[in-house]
């Protein structure tokens, strides 16, 4: 045996071991397998590497969700295994997912070798391709060969692979040709001498592209700072280089829920965080038009701001790192491709004081009123489970976020402050499906107990996530907000036509999680009140899966925000009218 724990058994034994041992010079310590037959050869490699933990995942959907999640957690490109047929197929949705986000996934999918495709040969589809323009780097490997000239191929193309995931999924097609277990063939073991630690020797981790570059504000300017999601890079120095800008710039910082500035918040920076309930108010959002935007990251989720932001058509920087289009708004943009800790403020005008002064006023008198309105409720309102999380969770919980109605409600309610919580997410593609797979990734790869946030229809739509929980390494408490449908449609127009509204697009569901969680083996907890709810969240178990079902009414909650609304932006004007009467 090589001290290398290569196999020198067969053909496809060495090829697999070759294979991995280069993903694990470039970086890759962690890797997801579904099971089959047709990818043995990479299964055994994976499971002898000693340098790589291994995790096996029945369903492929839930398994790329999973290693998604352990990506998005480590920010490490991780290694994604399953064999030929459909299996590569249920890769997708996560692999859309990862595309989108830029999280670093190198996708290996097992095949029949070329004779046996297009001949009726079982669980064999066309797999060439098959994720489109979904991944940033598509190759069929070759078969297996026994010659150090292939398998030099092989090592420089899994390394062009790793370095390519940098920017997001990667895909390499893996044709095998029985036999696929590891019998002794003859064929390789005078090869033992040559594919040594040498051979490796120069691979390394890839690292980060890096570049700076210096922005300078025109004199006098009514100048904002948008802070948008962002999943890339180390959230302190993130959130302290948009705040150091800030405070160079004189700019207010509306800082979205998902991004690390609303959970990093220190300095002097004016940190907004109530800009949806503001700009509902139509004389704040004339009165607070900015002249020039830098946005970090992407635009943030309220529909509100983007709304905004796009009819008063502010000169807009919008830096983010590659070179992909972030803009949706089609406004008047330049953009930066580099990170936020690269961007730098040169010395220059003064921004106008009282601007960034009006956002403050604005911000204060929001702020108390959305408190006032949450704190004494005793109604389980699904948004007050959002607004109580960012007070009761320990420090620098990770917490990922379901999309709908929860991402929404972190952005409506949770304030800025420094307890440096991790947001996750798959808002990429904003889509529900995987979300307790991701999160579950998430927590496997966290140092301390992790939280997911998720609605009904999320859950349900990934409940084979909970077949993860005996592999679980950490913990993973869930807080589900049980409305029994699609609440986010309830603020759409279309909640105004039923019949078809309650049925075709709320799409009310009768699941009793009380008798579901057990089935898999994890902990349900009914929430009976605000006091109950926040002694859990408070102190979370340090090993397993729970689940805290909090059981709300999506149309008295939808009604509930829409008064929350008002009434701020109601204290809003009347501070904006104070602040320009004592000016």
């Amino acid at each position: 045996m090589s001290s290398l724990s290569l196999d020198f058994r067969s053909v496809n034994s060495l090829w697999g071991g070759v294979l991995v041992e280069t993903l694990a010079r470039c970086g890759v310590t962690q890797a997801v397998l579904s099971p089959g037959s047709r990818s043995a050869p990479l299964a055994f490699a994976f499971a002898r590497h000693p340098r790589i933990e291994s995790v096996p995942v029945l369903d492929e959907r839930s398994a790329a969700f999973f290693a998604l999640g352990l990506a998005k957690k480590t920010r490490r490109p991780v290694a994604l295994i399953c064999t030929s047929g459909t299996a590569a197929a249920n890769f997708f949705p996560a692999i859309i997912e990862a595309h989108e986000s830029g999280t670093p996934l190198v996708v290996l999918t097992a095949d029949r070798p070329p004779e046996l495709r297009d001949c009726a040969s079982g669980q064999t589809v066309d797999q060439q391709k098959i994720y489109g323009g979904y991944v940033e780097f598509y190759h069929e490997l070759a078969v297996p060969e026994a010659s150090e000239p292939r398998l030099r191929y092989l090592r420089q193309t899994v390394a062009q692979a790793c370095a390519r995931a940098r920017g997001g999924p990667v895909h390499l097609n893996c044709p095998f040709r029985d036999p696929l277990v590891p019998a002794e063939d003859g064929t390789v073991r005078v090869l033992a001498k040559k594919i040594d630690g040498g051979f490796f020797a120069h691979l390394e981790p890839v690292a980060p592209a890096s570049a700076i570059a210096t922005w300078q504000s025109p004199a006098g300017s009514r100048g904002l700072i948008v802070a948008g999601p962002q999943s890339v890079g180390d959230d302190g120095a993130y959130a302290d280089a948009i705040i150091k800008a800030a405070e160079a710039l004189g700019w207010p910082v509306l800082a979205d829920a998902l991004s690390p500035v609303r959970h990093h918040a220190s300095g002097k920076a004016a940190i907004i965080t109530t800009y949806d309930a503001i700009l509902r108010s139509a004389q704040a959002a004339r009165e607070l038009a900015p002249q020039q935007v830098i946005c970090f990251g992407g635009w943030p989720v309220s529909k509100v701001l983007r709304g905004w932001l796009e009819q008063t058509q502010a000169e807009t920087t919008m830096v983010t790192p590659g070179a992909a289009n972030r803009d949706g708004l089609h406004g008047r943009t330049r953009h930066l491709p580099l990170s936020a800790e690269n961007f730098r403020v040169k010395e220059g005008p003064v921004a106008d004081p009282a601007y960034a002064a009006q956002w403050s006023r604005a911000e204060a008198a929001a702020r108390a009123s959305l408190d006032g309105g949450l704190g004494p409720a005793d109604e389980i309102f699904e948004g007050k489970a959002a607004w109580l999380l960012a007070s009761h969770l320990p420090e620098e919980t990770p917490l990922f976020v379901a999309s709908s109605m929860p991402v929404r409600d972190m952005e409506y309610f949770w304030p800025a402050h420094g307890r440096r919580c991790e947001l996750v997410f798959n808002r990429g593609a904003n889509g529900i499906d995987g979300t307790l797979s991701t999160a579950l990734g998430v927590a496997h790869a966290a140092d301390r107990p992790a939280v997911l946030l998720t609605g009904d229809l999320a859950l349900l739509h990934d409940t084979n996530g909970f077949l993860l929980r005996p592999k679980l390494r950490g913990s993973l408490t869930v807080v589900l907000i049980n409305n029994r449908g699609g609440g986010i449609f309830e603020h759409l127009p279309v909640a105004q036509f039923d019949p078809p509204f309650e049925e075709f697009f709320a799409t009310p569901q009768e699941a009793d999680f009380a008798k579901l969680c057990p089935a898999y083996g994890v902990a349900h907890v009914p929430v009976r009140d605000w006091k109950h709810f926040t002694g859990l969240v408070s102190v979370l178990p340090v090993s397993g899966v729970r689940v805290l079902e909090l059981r709300t009414d999506r149309k008295r909650d939808a009604a509930t925000r829409k008064s929350l609304f008002a009434a701020a932006a109601v204290a809003v004007e009347k501070a904006m009218a104070q602040g320009f009467l004592t000016a």
